[in-house]
C-alpha cells in the first residue's frame, strides 16, 4: 500500500469548527440574574426550571435569544434596521456559540377583528389560492376569496403621455371578498343614541354622556359645538333632518375651532374610529362599560357572519365553499383536502395538507380557520405559533419555548414531549422554560435557578441530568416527585348552581350541576368545551369573580402597588401625616421629577439603533421631586417605601405610626398568593407570567363575591408554589366561598371536592360531561383519560 493511500484511511484531523459545541453565558446581569455563567449543550434538550421570578426568562429570553436577533438584525443595512424593532445588547459579559433564535413565546395574537386563525398562518393564504384555481363558477383572483379585500371599481379619463398626450377613457375593477355590511368583522353594531346624549340638552349645556367629553374643555366636544353645522344653544331633540344627519353622520371636513385648524366628523364614525375600532378588552374599566351599555355587536345578517361576499360564497369546490372550508374543525378540513385530487395544483395540496395535518399532530384540529386569533388562550397562540416550525428543513437553529405544556391535559402533554424531542433529533438546540415534572424528565440538560425569586433568586443551583437534579437538594429537586394525594373526605356542598341547556361553541345541550361551597374542578383535554362550560355558561352577574389568563395591560410606569390600588392608601397616609395634597405623592402627577417627567430614566433614541436609557441625575431614578422626599411617614421617605418588599411593608403599615389598615389588607392579599418578595415599585413589564397571573388573583380577591371562577391558577407556577395555592383556594372555601376552577393540573384535582370532567375528545368529538363526582370514584372507574392519567399520578 502506498504512503498516498495509508494517508487517506486514516480518520481526519478535527476541525476547528467542531469544537462550537456550547452556548457560553458567562456574566449575565439582566433583570435579577446575578452574575450567571452557564454552558448550555448545543443540539440537545435543555430545560430551565425554578420558582416563578427566579430568573429563567430573563437568562432563556432576555439574554440568549435576544442577543441572537439583535446580531441577525444587524445584519441588515441600516435602511432595513430603521424598519425593525430596535433592541438593546442584553447586560452580559460573554456570549459565545449562538446560533439563529425562533422564539415561541405565549404572548396572545392581536384581537384584531379582521385577524383570524387562517390569516394568522399560511393555511387561509394557500386556500385561497386553491378556490381561485379550482372553484366553480370561477370569480376571481386569491383576493377575491379575502374577506379583508373590499371590491373597488373605477371609470374615468386619464392623460397617456406616450409621445403626444391623448386622453383615454379607462376603467378598473379589481374584486375583493369582503362583505360590504360589516366589511369583513363578520358583525355589525347598533349603536344606541340615548347612550351618546341627553336629547332634552344642547351641547352647550353638556348634552354628551360619552366618558371623557366636557363641554367646558373638551376639543372634541368643542369642533362640534362650533362646526356651524348644528346650533350649540339648541336642545338636540329639536334638530332639523339636516342637523341630525350632520349631527350624526356628517363626511370629515376642516373647520376653525378658536383660530385652530380641526377636522368635523359625524357623531357616530368618529366613534367608530375613536373608540369601537380598538380591542374591547384593551379599554380603561369606565369605557369598556360604556361601549358594553351603549353598543351591541349581532351577527351580519347579509354574509350570516362569514365575513365574505356573496360571490365568494358562491363559488364551491365539491359543494364546499371557501366560508364553509373555514367554518370546518381543521381535522374534518384536513379529510376533506386529502380527498381533493388535482394534478394542476399538487403542490399547493401538499403543503396545504402538511399544514393542516400539524394542526391535528399539535393537539389543535379542533380549531376552525375562522376563529378570531384574540379567542386563542396563551398556550394555543403558542402553539399555533409552532406550526411554520414543524415541517422545517432548517437545523442547527435555537427554538425557544415558554411552558409549551401550558393548558395542556397530560394526555397532550405526551404528544408536546414527542414534538419537542422531534425538533431536537433533526439537529437543533432546544431550549424550554418549563414547570411540569413530565417535561422535565425527557430533558438532556437541566439548569435550575433560584433559590428564591426575585431579589432571592437569579442564581444557578444546579446544572447537570434530571437524575442529578432529583438527587440535588434544590427545591426543584426535593419537590420533583411530588405528589398530592386524593382527599379521605370531601366537602358537602350548600348548594347548587344549575347550567341547563348550554351550547356554547361545541357544547351539546349540556345540563350539569355545579355544587356550591366547595371546590370544584372543570377538566378535560384541550378543546373539550370547559371554557365554554364555565365563562359561557355561568352568568358573570352579582357575587360571580372571573380570574381569567387575559394580560395585564400596563406600561413601564405601571407597579403592584399602582396595579392593586395600593399606591392610593399610601399617598393619603403621606398626605394625612406631613397636611399636604396626596398627588405630591405621585410620579404621574404634581410630584414626578420634571428632569425625566416620572419616568426615574431619560431615554435617548439613537435612530436604527436602541435606544440608551440613563438614569435620571435629578431624582437619580426615585421619579420623584426633591422636595417630595422630604416628607415622611414611619422614618421613611415615599421612595424608600416602593423600594420594600411585600413582606417589609406588610410588617410596616401593620403596627406603629405607619399603621394604614386598608394598605395592610392589600399587602396580605399579595402575601396570601406568594408574592411577599416582590417589591411595590418593581415595573409591571418585568414580572414572569405566573407573577402577574397571581397578581391579578390578589387583586380580584379583593372584590365581594360568593362564586370564584378561575382558570388555570397554576399556569407558571412552580412545583413548590402549587402547594401553596392548594392552600389558598382552601382557604377562600372554608370562608365560605365557591370556587370552580378550570385546571389539568393533576395536584388541583386531586385535591378537588369534585370533578367534571368534559369529552370524550377535543372539538366536535367533545361537549359533553364524561364524569361528575369525587376525585376517589373518577380514579376508581378509570372511565376517562382524565381518570387514567390521574389515577397515574396518583399510584392507585
Amino acid at each position: 500500500m502506498s504512503k498516498a493511500t495509508r494517508a487517506n484511511t486514516q480518520s481526519p484531523a478535527p476541525r476547528g469548527g467542531d469544537r462550537h459545541d456550547l452556548i457560553r453565558v458567562h456574566g449575565a446581569r439582566v433583570n435579577n440574574l446575578k452574575d450567571v455563567s452557564v454552558e448550555i449543550p448545543k443540539r440537545r434538550l435543555t430545560v430551565f426550571t425554578g420558582v416563578s421570578g427566579s430568573g429563567k426568562s430573563s437568562l432563556v429570553f432576555d439574554t440568549i435569544a435576544a442577543e441572537s436577533q439583535r446580531l441577525i438584525n444587524e445584519t441588515y443595512s441600516a435602511f432595513v434596521q430603521g424598519f425593525m424593532p430596535t433592541l438593546a445588547r442584553p447586560e452580559v459579559d460573554v456570549l459565545e456559540g449562538l446560533t439563529t433564535a425562533i422564539v415561541v413565546d405565549q404572548q396572545r395574537m392581536g384581537a384584531d377583528p379582521r385577524s383570524t386563525v387562517g390569516t394568522a398562518t399560511d393555511a387561509g393564504a394557500m386556500l385561497r389560492i386553491l378556490f381561485s384555481r379550482l372553484g366553480k363558477p370561477h370569480i376571481g383572483p386569491p383576493g377575491a376569496y379575502a374577506f379583508n379585500v373590499p371590491s373597488v371599481r373605477a371609470s374615468g379619463a386619464i392623460t397617456v403621455e406616450r409621445g403626444a398626450k391623448t386622453t383615454v377613457k379607462a376603467t378598473f375593477n379589481r374584486t375583493g371578498g369582503m362583505c360590504a355590511r360589516c366589511e369583513g368583522r363578520g358583525s355589525v353594531t347598533d349603536i344606541d343614541l340615548t347612550q351618546l346624549y341627553d336629547d332634552s340638552k344642547s351641547l352647550a349645556e353638556g348634552a354628551f354622556t360619552i366618558p371623557g367629553w366636557k363641554s367646558d374643555s373638551q376639543w372634541t366636544v368643542q369642533v362640534y359645538a362650533q362646526s356651524g353645522f348644528v346650533d350649540p344653544d339648541k336642545p338636540i331633540s329639536r334638530y332639523t333632518k339636516k342637523e341630525m344627519r350632520d349631527f350624526l353622520y356628517g363626511e370629515p371636513v376642516k373647520v376653525k375651532v378658536n383660530g385652530v385648524n380641526l377636522t368635523y366628523e359625524g357623531l357616530i364614525p368618529k366613534l367608530q374610529k375613536s373608540i369601537l375600532s380598538k380591542d374591547k378588552e384593551a379599554m380603561q374599566p369606565h369605557i369598556r362599560a360604556f361601549v358594553e351599555r351603549a353598543v351591541t355587536f349581532t351577527t351580519c345578517p347579509e354574509c350570516d357572519g362569514t365575513r365574505l361576499s356573496e360571490g365568494a360564497r358562491s363559488s364551491k369546490i365539491k359543494r364546499i365553499s371557501i366560508a364553509d372550508a373555514c367554518a370546518m374543525q381543521i381535522s374534518d378540513l384536513a379529510a376533506w383536502v386529502r380527498g381533493l385530487d388535482a394534478p394542476s395544483v399538487a403542490p399547493l395540496l401538499d403543503a396545504l395538507r402538511q399544514t393542516l395535518d400539524s394542526f391535528v399532530e399539535i393537539g389543535l384540529g379542533y380549531l376552525s380557520l375562522d376563529r378570531p386569533s384574540g379567542t386563542l388562550s396563551g398556550g394555543e397562540a403558542q402553539r399555533v405559533k409552532m406550526i411554520r416550525h414543524l415541517g422545517s428543513s432548517l437545523t442547527d437553529v435555537t427554538y425557544v419555548f415558554d411552558e409549551p405544556t401550558i393548558g395542556l391535559h397530560p394526555h397532550d402533554i405526551q404528544r408536546m414531549n414527542a414534538l419537542l424531542l422531534r425538533l431536537r433529533d433533526k439537529g437543533n438546540t432546544v431550549l424550554v422554560v418549563e414547570h411540569k415534572p413530565e417535561t422535565i424528565a425527557i430533558a438532556d440538560h437541566v439548569v435550575d435557578l433560584g433559590p428564591g425569586a426575585g431579589t432571592g433568586g437569579g442564581t444557578i443551583c444546579f446544572e447537570g441530568t434530571v437524575e442529578g437534579l432529583r438527587a440535588g437538594g434544590t427545591i426543584t429537586g426535593r419537590h420533583f416527585g411530588d405528589r398530592a394525594a386524593v382527599k379521605d373526605t370531601v366537602r358537602e356542598p350548600t348548594g347548587t348552581l344549575e347550567i341547563r341547556g348550554a351550547t356554547a361553541n361545541n357544547l351539546r345541550e349540556v345540563d350539569v350541576d355545579v355544587p356550591l361551597g366547595v371546590l370544584t374542578v372543570v377538566t378535560g383535554v384541550a378543546g373539550s368545551g370547559k371554557s365554554s362550560l364555565v365563562h359561557g355558561s355561568i352568568p358573570p352577574g352579582e357575587g360571580v369573580v372571573s380570574i381569567d389568563q387575559g394580560a395585564i395591560r400596563g406600561s413601564r410606569r405601571s407597579n403592584p402597588a399602582t396595579y392593586t390600588g395600593l399606591l392610593d392608601p399610601i399617598r393619603k397616609a403621606f398626605a394625612k401625616a406631613n397636611d399636604v395634597k396626596p398627588a405630591l405623592f405621585s410620579a404621574n402627577s404634581e410630584g414626578a421629577c420634571p428632569g425625566c417627567n416620572g419616568a426615574g430614566v431619560v431615554y435617548t433614541d439613537l435612530a436604527m439603533m436602541a435606544a440608551v436609557a440613563t438614569t435620571c441625575e435629578e431624582c437619580e431614578g426615585k421619579r420623584l421631586q426633591a422636595a417630595v422626599l422630604e416628607y415622611r411617614l414611619g422614618g421613611r421617605d415615599i421612595s424608600e417605601v416602593l423600594a420594600m418588599s411585600v413582606t417589609e411593608a406588610e410588617e410596616f403599615f401593620g403596627a406603629g405610626e405607619a399603621a394604614t389598615p386598608a394598605a395592610h389588607r392589600i399587602l396580605g392579599r399579595l402575601a396570601d398568593v406568594g408574592l411577599g418578595y416582590l417589591s411595590l415599585g418593581q415595573p409591571l413589564t418585568t414580572l414572569s407570567g405566573g407573577e402577574r397571573q397571581r397578581l391579578k388573583l390578589a387583586t380580584h380577591m379583593a372584590e365581594k363575591g360568593g362564586v370564584y371562577v378561575l382558570d388555570e391558577p397554576t399556569a407558571g407556577l412552580h412545583l413548590a408554589d402549587v402547594e401553596q395555592l392548594l392552600h389558598l383556594l382552601d382557604r377562600l372555601v372554608d370562608s365560605g366561598k365557591s370556587v370552580i376552577v378550570v385546571e389539568h393540573h393533576q395536584a388541583v384535582m386531586a385535591h378537588a371536592d369534585w370533578i367534571i370532567d368534559l369529552g370524550p375528545g377535543a372539538g366536535h368529538d367533545g361537549g359533553r360531561v364524561v364524569f361528575e363526582g369525587t376525585p376517589a370514584d373518577l380514579v376508581a372507574g378509570r372511565a376517562t383519560l382524565t381518570g387514567e392519567h390521574l389515577a397515574a399520578y396518583v399510584g392507585a
